[in-house]
């Protein structure tokens, strides 16, 4: 659960847009990610806000073809 916690803190951004969007996304999923799954998102939450908000509003688009499905669920949120 502590690590849960810690990843909801991490999920408080800079960017007003990115902070609702991942509000959501944790509310609708978190608990229930598989471990692979968090890991993956623990990964997008370590890229830049400006970037973030960018791959999820698909104005760049994701070099990193094993994390494409964590980004739809948070397009999805």
């Amino acid at each position: 659960m502590a690590d849960l916690d810690r990843i909801r803190w991490h999920c408080r951004r800079g960017l007003l847009e990115l902070d609702i969007i991942l509000d959501r996304f944790n509310r609708q999923h978190l608990a229930i990610l598989a471990p692979d799954q968090l890991e993956q998102f623990k990964e997008l939450l370590e890229l830049d806000d400006n970037h973030l908000l960018d791959l999820i509003l698909e104005r760049e688009s994701l070099a990193e073809a094993r994390l494409q499905p964590m980004l739809q669920m948070l397009k999805a949120a």
